[in-house]
């Protein structure tokens, strides 16, 4: 059964799926989202209160020149244009946004490794402008990026491989894949992609947001039906909307609100006409970059089947940091990915290069190759590119004669549950699956964004700090990316320094009350984004 019976929680509230389940899990999967504490919760509404309330006082007493501090007024230079922006996004971004604007567009100068270096800047005008110092700040450790296997690096098979591709073939094609801009190494490249998924045939293009947002209205428009998770990356959002297809939400991996929408879908067909939909296509995410979830696949690959959608799965953030041997989330839960109908990702984060694949059927990839608007009219993959990515998989696969890839598959597990483990014995609140590598570690008041990027930096610590409307607005988070490059003493080095900022803001929130996220209240509004 897909319904809540199925599930058993543990004494700590955590998910567990078990054999009642239909057996759709062969091993426990532990997710859980601790609920916000009552007070930090107010506290956190109060402080955008008053920073709204006020902000719209010195507004007003600004405009009666009774206010003689203008930090968050526009420059004088910017007056004349036509504002770019609506009033609140206008003030939000002067109000809000520029006081903790220098936490984020860090510029850095050397590979994002395991370690970095970053260019040290200062404003004398309220973050409108920065001046650098012309100092370096060295060896920073690097727990933003999407770096997982450790393969962005200057040195090793990868950099040597690239280089040596570069001088045969030069930096850039200078044409789309259809015309003159198709090499042998995209060729290879895409045969490899479909052997690693295991999958008939792969595509490959040059950018990752691209590989959704364009090939999303090849495969849907109107007339079809999209359900998305209401946590999908902008370039899913973004490609659903472009395709012209009706657009439902259902909750964040809630397999009722999934369920429920697929039923009406069937039992009403269109709006008005109530013909059938021409196709319903379910589209989620391998591991969700904000929350550290993990997509509960096997659920939905059986209300797919029920039902007879189609499955879009974008595993940008999966791929080759999940599974016993890197191939994702389908492998991390056993699954055949033939039962995946378009399996996407990109290149981007565990290969330590650019670009994204979509990978399935034989017909599928044919249609793909002359209507997707990345392959006809985007120029095609730089080839030291695609060499990065064709040495990275093949360590990955063994195929180098090494276990050096599946040494860093391995390493990566151990260093997310030690990494993970550590920071919630600590006293934070952290969401997600304990497998995931992405973790994010809740700050919630506005406040403490910056006081958190900040306090990081000074103690050699780079880390990712998130806010609205990125994220709900008293869900404000540091986002960190864990990595097979990190060292152990890297990590004790982060997680003590972590700590102590952690002590200073007082973000330890956690009462060590995980909440399974099909505990909450489950609301069964939908949004319905494109009606016909």
């Amino acid at each position: 059964s897909l319904h809540l019976h199925g599930l058993q929680f543990n004494a700590q509230r955590q998910v567990h799926y078990i054999a009642q389940n239909g057996g759709l899990y062969k091993r426990p999967f532990n997710e859980s989202f601790e609920e916000t504490p009552m007070l930090v919760a107010v506290l956190t509404y109060m402080g955008y209160g008053i920073l709204t309330l006020f902000g719209y006082l010195r507004d007003f007493l600004r405009e009666w020149k009774i206010e003689k501090c203008h930090n968050a007024t526009e420059r004088e230079e910017q007056k004349d244009f036509v504002p770019l922006y609506q009033d609140f996004e206008n003030f939000y971004t002067r109000n809000l946004y520029m006081r903790i604007r220098d936490s984020w567009n860090r510029p850095i100068c050397s590979v994002p490794g395991a370690r970095f270096d970053v260019l040290e800047r200062i404003s004398y005008d309220y973050n409108w402008t920065f001046n650098y110092t012309g100092k370096v700040i060295q060896d920073v450790i690097n727990m933003g990026s999407y770096n997982y296997l450790g393969f962005a690096e200057s040195f090793g098979i990868c950099a040597d491989a690239a280089a040596e591709v570069t001088e045969k073939y030069g930096a850039g094609v200078c044409s789309t894949r259809q015309e003159m801009g198709s090499l042998d190494k995209h060729e290879e490249l895409e045969e490899l992609v479909a052997q690693f998924l295991g999958v008939e045939a792969a595509m490959t293009f040059g950018m990752g947001f691209a590989t959704n947002s364009m090939n999303i209205p090849a495969l849907a428009g109107k007339g079809c039906l999209i359900l998305s998770d209401e946590l999908n990356h902008a370039s899913l959002v973004l490609g659903a909307r472009l395709s012209g297809a009706t657009i439902r939400v259902f909750k964040h991996n809630n397999m009722q609100s999934l369920e429920k929408l697929l039923k009406d879908a069937i039992v009403h067909g269109q709006p008005r006409t109530h013909r059938p939909w021409k196709k319903i296509l379910i589209l989620v995410e391998g591991i969700y970059s904000m929350e550290g979830s993990i997509v509960r696949l096997p659920e939905v690959i059986a209300l797919k089947k029920k039902y007879k959608a189609y499955l879009y799965l974008d595993e940008a953030h999966s791929i080759g940091a999940l599974g016993p041997s890197g191939r994702g989330v389908v492998e991390y839960f056993g699954l055949d990915p033939m039962d995946v109908d378009i399996m996407m990702g990109t290149f981007t984060k565990s290969f330590g290069a650019a670009g994204g694949y979509i990978g399935g059927r034989k017909e599928l990839l044919a249609y793909l190759r002359s209507h997707s608007h990345s392959a006809v009219y985007a120029t095609s993959m730089s080839p030291p590119i695609v060499e990065q990515i064709i040495t990275s998989m093949k360590c990955i696969m063994g195929k180098d004669g090494t276990t050096i890839g599946q040494d860093r598959v391995q390493q990566l597990a151990e260093n997310t549950r030690y990494f993970r483990g550590r920071l919630k014995k600590m006293g934070f609140i952290i969401y997600g699956n304990d497998d995931s590598p992405v973790v994010p570690l809740m700050l919630y008041m506005p406040a403490k964004i910056g006081a958190f990027g900040r306090e990081m930096l000074k103690r050699n610590i780079g880390v990712v700090v998130v806010g609205f409307p990125a994220t709900p607005i008293i869900e404000s988070r540091a986002r960190f990316c864990v990595s097979a490059a990190h060292t152990k003493e890297m990590l004790d080095v982060a997680l003590k320094e972590i700590s102590e900022v952690g002590d200073l803001l007082q973000l330890k929130y956690s009462r060590h009350k995980p909440v399974p996220l099909l505990d909450r209240p489950f609301d069964e509004t939908t949004y319905e984004e494109t009606e016909d």
